[in-house]
């Protein structure tokens, strides 16, 4: 008996709920059909269909094989993908989402390279900060920034970047340093409008004890970029990524808060809608933007102006 064939067979007559579909939807006889089910669970020892002559239902030992048979059948299938994609040119129009300071700091001058490298790829890149459902509204790919990942899409990590609490010298020299997490509650703070816990702002200490301190933000705001413009004229004290205020820290035009407590990290991560039939542009992609942001990402890069 090939095992695998009446996995898939065995599957077929569940999804399809009957022999007679079962063998059209694989190009057989539903004599063939009855004959695989009936080896298998010949071979298995054990009933996996009740079968009257108007349904058929699993027993409680098929509904446990029918998943696993399942989960097996989508392993292989994207085993094959991973073979048959690498042999597959790159080509077509590949769909992006990414959030606008990111897309335009860290992603706009890739683009080039990668057009360059696959010149039969069309790239529409949409920059947007909300969090969009790539699967209705039609992306390829997403770029998330995200602490929490994703359950509903496949997902490959790029890079991490830091969280810092910084803001500008004069205004620090005219409200002073904070010295613990809550004092900062005595200063003006600018918030992100997307952040998962709102004012709620969270600092763990040199024991990895949280301290959460309900801050007061004179201003929100949808866009990182604009949360930095203000902390460089001076209006406060703001919470934003590395990748953002990175080189900002390296020139003295803002400063760090409270260095000796730590912010939770945020992942960089290429989402698409499944792992199934990756196509050889989303994979290309995907493997361009691991390699670009490699083990240390340029925004943490000491070399980096």
């Amino acid at each position: 008996m090939d095992r695998l064939r009446a996995f898939e067979v065995f599957v077929t007559v569940v999804s399809r709920g009957s022999f007679t579909r079962a063998a059209d939807a694989l190009d057989t006889s539903p004599a063939n059909v009855t004959r695989y089910v009936n080896e298998l669970e010949a071979h298995l020892g054990t009933r996996l269909l009740n079968r009257t002559s108007r349904r058929l239902s699993l027993t409680e030992g098929g509904e446990t094989f029918y998943a696993r048979c399942k989960s097996i059948l989508d392993d292989v299938a994207e085993t094959e993908g991973l073979v048959s994609s690498a042999s597959v040119e790159p080509r077509g129009r590949l769909r992006i989402n990414a959030p606008v300071s990111f897309g335009i700091l860290y992603l706009a001058p890739l683009w080039p390279e990668f057009m360059q490298k696959y010149p039969d790829v069309e790239l529409d890149v949409a920059l947007i900060d909300r969090v969009v459902d790539i699967v209705d509204e039609g992306y390829d790919l997403a770029i998330r920034i995200s602490r929490a990942g994703s359950t509903n899409h496949a997902a490959r990590k790029l890079a991490t970047s830091r969280n810092i609490l910084c803001a500008s010298p004069a205004y620090l020299a005219r409200c002073g340093y904070p010295a613990a997490p809550a004092d900062l509650i005595e200063h003006r703070c600018i918030g992100y409008s997307y952040a998962a816990t709102g004012d709620e702002w969270q600092l763990i200490d040199s024991e990895s004890k949280a301290h959460t301190v309900k801050v007061n933000c004179r201003m929100h705001t949808n866009n990182g970029d604009t949360a930095r413009a203000a902390a460089l004229a001076g209006q406060g004290v703001i919470w934003q990524p590395t990748f953002l205020v990175g080189n900002d820290l390296r020139a003295g035009k803002l400063i760090q808060v409270l260095p000796e407590y730590r912010l939770p990290d945020i992942d960089i991560l290429a989402l698409y809608p499944s792992r199934r039939h990756l196509s050889a542009k989303i994979r290309a992609m995907i493997d361009f933007l691991v390699d670009v942001f490699g083990s240390v990402p340029p925004w943490d890069r000491a070399d980096r102006g």
